[in-house]
């Protein structure tokens, strides 16, 4: 696997790694390739959330903590510079069997380290229990992007503060419960952070490509769309009936419809769910138009194959969601 290096060691804001995965998953011709790179303080909610829901935006503008929307699902996380983000682009089409084969070799790398580190849960890699790293995945033709959290020292009361989850998250419960369930790596190694970054890509890789300021400007092209409000904020617009809900295996969803004359004109999923399929296509659309009654989401959910979109989701949770056992 290679590592993929820019020309000179500038800051980035986080859209211009977001849009460095992207740009090495459509352009360069590499099976693997891995980068580690850092931010100041930052938010970063998944492609399917509610920054509303999500985000303290009143703590956030108070202490200069900027907030981004990625491409990937999954739920709310916060980086500054004592986290190092992981991007792991693999030329692969099953994200599932990507996506699991990343956690365990993070894992094996931290266990090098004398760390009792394993890959556990829907996305994450605890150590003792407690969760040291948080990872989502994402694809675009032909190629897989992974990329996530390893908490080296970072700021558990911004971690905290910063991010407003519902009152089913573990993080509402206040920073000492945070901190029985979450980790640095900090508590276990007597390396530094740069040390441990140059340990880990001597593990994964065993070359380098790096990247030219044409390359760059390619990069910073493709960072333009996650800097827009249509992109970070989205379209939000009121809905007349919402329904949320926890499926063991899929995370949280929250269900919003537009009905009209009981029939669904609008439908929006969102949430900290794994897409693994095209949400539009393979759930919203065929959805949207039919009467709101369990009959006929029963007959239309058994055409479609929700957790061919949705990891972890099949038909029966979904329409417990919907209709809460009506």
């Amino acid at each position: 696997m290679k590592y993929l290096a820019l020309p000179d060691d500038t800051p980035h804001r986080l859209p211009f790694y977001l849009a460095m995965e992207e740009y090495a998953a459509r352009n360069l011709d590499e099976d693997e390739c891995f980068f580690m790179w850092q931010v100041e303080p930052t938010v970063i909610f998944g492609r399917n959330q509610l920054i509303e829901n999500e985000v303290n935006l009143d703590y956030c503008r108070a202490h200069g903590i900027r907030t981004y929307r990625r491409k990937s699902g999954g739920g709310c996380v916060y980086a500054d510079r004592d986290n190092i983000m992981f991007s792991y682009v693999v030329r692969a089409d099953n994200v599932n069997f990507t996506f699991d084969r990343y956690l365990r070799m993070v894992a094996f790398v931290l266990r090098k380290l004398g760390v009792p580190a394993e890959a556990s849960g829907r996305n994450d890699i605890l150590v003792d229990g407690r969760k040291v790293s948080g990872n989502a995945f994402y694809h675009v033709p032909g190629k897989s992007i992974v990329h996530g959290t390893m908490l080296f020292d970072t700021d558990m009361e911004h971690l905290v503060r910063a991010i407003t989850p519902s009152n089913e998250k573990l993080v509402s419960k206040g920073i000492e419960s945070v901190r029985q369930r979450v980790v640095n790596l900090s508590e276990y190694l007597d390396i530094d952070i740069e040390a441990f970054k140059r340990f880990v890509r001597e593990q994964l890789c065993d070359g380098e490509i790096r990247l030219t300021e044409a390359d760059v400007a390619a990069i910073r092209s493709i960072e333009q769309e996650y800097l827009t409000d249509d992109f970070i904020y989205g379209n939000n617009p009121r809905y007349t009936l919402v329904r949320r809900g926890t499926v063991p295996g899929a995370g949280q969803l929250e269900v919003r419809l537009e009905l009209k004359n009981g029939e669904v004109k609008k439908l929006n999923i969102l949430g900290d769910y794994f897409l693994v399929g095209d949400l539009d296509d393979g759930l919203i659309r065929p959805l949207t138009g039919l009467p709101f009654t369990r009959d006929a989401f029963r007959t239309k959910l058994a055409e479609l194959s929700p957790e061919s979109v949705i990891r972890g989701l099949d038909a029966g949770q979904f329409l417990h969601i919907l209709f809460q056992d009506e």
